[in-house]
């Protein structure tokens, strides 16, 4: 098990490179406005989080 949680998180990073283009995700935050895009941010950081603690158990 301790061998999968090795390899999650680097193919995790390269999966979120490929799929997610980052100007387009900045140019629709902006189009939804500033609270929007701050709450999207949060929620990501926190689901990022929750993550990480999740694999260090």
């Amino acid at each position: 098990m301790k061998n999968y949680r090795f390899y999650f998180l680097p193919v995790l990073l390269i999966l979120l490179t490929f799929s997610l283009s980052s100007c387009d995700i900045i140019g629709d935050i902006f189009k939804a406005g500033m609270w929007t895009g701050l709450i999207g941010v949060v929620i990501v950081v926190l689901l990022v989080l929750f993550l990480i603690r999740k694999m260090r158990r």
